[in-house]
């Protein structure tokens, strides 16, 4: 690699660094989860992007920054689902218990 391309690769870096930044300060905190749960699935690119460094890398930097790249890559997808998961969760409908039929009952009685 000469100086050309890393001064390219270093340059696209920061500037997608800046633009993620400007686009995700927009977002309303009341739709920063709901965004970022529904494009879960695009956080996958981290990791195919880090299996395509691995493969292309002859060095033990490479692999090493490929395989801390997987890890973030890959906790990043498992935590947005459980993000999605726990919104879910906050939708559903609570099944009614015995004793809150009781009360119910015993209200209607009175």
């Amino acid at each position: 690699m000469n100086n050309l391309d890393l001064l390219t690769a270093i340059t696209v870096f920061v500037l997608s660094v800046l633009v993620g930044i400007e686009v995700i300060s927009k977002v309303p905190a009341t739709l920063h989860t709901p965004l970022m749960s529904g494009s879960n699935s695009v956080h996958g690119i981290v990791v195919i992007g880090a299996m395509l460094i691995a493969a292309e890398s002859h060095t033990w930097l490479g692999y090493v920054l490929a395989f801390v790249a997987m890890v973030f890559g890959a906790m990043n997808v498992v935590g947005g689902y459980v993000v999605t998961d726990r919104m879910l969760e906050m939708f559903k409908a609570r099944p009614a218990t015995e004793k809150t039929v009781a009360d119910t009952l015993e209200k209607a009685e009175v």
